[in-house]
Formats: structure tokens, sequence, C-alpha cells
């Protein structure tokens, strides 16, 4: 496991082995802090029996971690990530959406105070998944969120959900072009729901199935509060930027992770987990 952080500066590779000396001077005191910081995580009992190599480098938060992904050879990144909202927001992004964006394995975003799936017993914490819902499109790029979704469902003998939003924009269309557009609809609706009762019936998955209607990301997380489901698996897939530079995510993939009631894990198209990560195979003491 590999403890990552960045800073804005240059950090010494020996940090947690310096001398105590080196913080008296002022230019040196954050560092004495981010030593504290790594320190104390470290002391975590979550962390025992489980082998660490804290990380700390220098530079941006995105491009850095999606960097250090390939060099260790990540399978899984955890983020926590934090609600902002205002111009800010729509302006900027936030940090965890850009990691996502970025990072070339699955993101697991946690957002507190939301719902978790970690259950505390004394001074031991175990991964308990009850309901995973899965969000799909049946486009490629879902493809590799439904295996996870389903290898996770199977090996935490969890029950799995899954659901298809078709967007409201096609009732809009429908009111300015009727008669196609109540027929493309209607296709759509039955095409839905041929594919759900596959992936009801199928072999590795045998989901239960939602179809629902409107704002995708706002039905997705109705049906996670409605489920009390412990995670939501969805797929990733770049866009360009509308005023160019790095690609971004799709703009409901992002409200879904500011928004869910538990924590998101964000496949991207490209890549799956191979092997599953120690989420729902050992415990964390």
């Amino acid at each position: 496991m590999v403890l990552f952080s960045v800073q804005s500066a240059s950090v010494p590779a020996n940090l947690l082995t310096l001398p105590e000396r080196i913080f008296e001077e002022e230019q040196n005191r954050w560092l004495l802090q981010v030593r504290s910081q790594v320190r104390n995580l470290l002391a975590d009992p979550m962390f025992d029996g489980i082998e660490v190599e804290p990380v700390i480098v220098e530079g941006e938060p995105a491009p850095a971690i999606a960097k250090a992904v390939r060099h260790y050879n990540i399978d899984l990144v955890t983020v926590v990530t934090h609600g902002r909202k205002g111009l800010s927001r729509a302006l900027w992004g936030s940090t965890a959406e850009e990691i996502i964006a970025e990072a070339p394995c699955p993101v697991l975003t946690i957002r507190p105070p939301q719902h978790d799936f970690v259950e505390h017993k004394g001074d031991r914490s175990e991964v308990r998944l009850n309901r995973v819902l899965l969000a799909t499109n049946f486009r490629p790029s879902s493809a590799a969120a439904t295996q996870v979704a389903t290898q996770l469902a199977n090996q935490a003998g969890a029950e799995l959900h899954a659901v298809y939003v078709i967007g409201d924009y096609l009732e809009q269309i429908s009111v300015m072009f009727p008669e196609g557009g109540l027929n493309a609809i209607s296709r759509l609706r039955n095409y839905v729901q041929e594919r759900m009762t596959q992936l009801s019936r199928g072999d590795g998955a045998r989901a239960v199935t939602h179809i629902a209607e409107g704002r995708p990301y706002a039905e997705i997380v109705r049906i996670a509060s409605e489920t009390d489901a412990d995670l939501i698996v969805i797929g990733t897939n770049l866009h360009a930027s509308l005023f160019g530079g790095t690609p971004v995510l799709g703009s409901e993939i992002e409200r879904v992770v500011r928004n869910a009631p538990c924590p998101v894990l964000c496949v991207p198209a490209a890549r799956v987990m191979t092997p599953l990560p120690a989420l729902v195979t050992q415990p964390v003491s």
C-alpha cells in the first residue's frame, strides 16, 4: 500500500528520519507538520499488519497522482472529497474530480459524513458491502464498471443493483419533434428493458434492476438512497474541455460524486482492477 501525499514545495526524501534540529529553522516548520501528519497516519491501528510505503512529492495533485499510479502499478486510488458550492466550484472544479479524470485506474471517492461500508468492532474494522449499485448506460465506457461491480458483489456476497437512467432531454426532443422523438423514446425504453432483463438473469451479475427517467445524476443518487447502497460503481469516460486543456469528466458523473449518499467507485473505460484490491477479501485491522 502506498500512502501518497502531494505538497506545493519540495520535501526531503528522508523526511521521516530527519533530526529534530532541522525543524528549528522557521522555513522548515511546515515540514515538521507534514512529518507529524504522516507519522500519525502510519500509527493508525487500521494499518496494523499492512505494509505501507509513505511517498511525499512536490507538484500538482492530479498529474502527480496519475504519474504515481503508473510508477507503482496502483490498482486503486482512494481520495476524500469535499462538497463545494458557488462560483469557485463551477469555474475550477475539485481536485478529486481532476484526480478521477487523470488517474488510469479506478478511483474510490469518499465524502464524509456519508454512509460508508466499513464496520467498526472494538479495535477492528471490517469491510461490509451489503448492496452495490451499478450505474450503467450499456456503452463501452460502462463495461469495465459492470465487471468490477459484479466481481465486488460476488466476492462480498452483496446484492447487486443496476440502474439505467433515460435522460430527461429525450422528453424535450419528443416535444420538439413529436413523430420521430416519440418513436425514438419508445425504442430506447424497449432496448433498455431488454438489456436490464438480461442483466438480471445473467450468470455473473443477477442484478436487481432499476429503470428511471429524469436527470441521470439525480436518479442515481435517489436510487442509491432508497436501496441504502453501500457503494456506487460508475464507468468514466473523458470529454474534451470546452476551453481546451486537459480532458474533463462529464457533468453528470461529477454531480454523482458530489451528491452521492455513499462512496463512489469511478472505473475508467480503459482499465479494470486486476486483481481486485483487498476491499472485500481481507479485514482491515
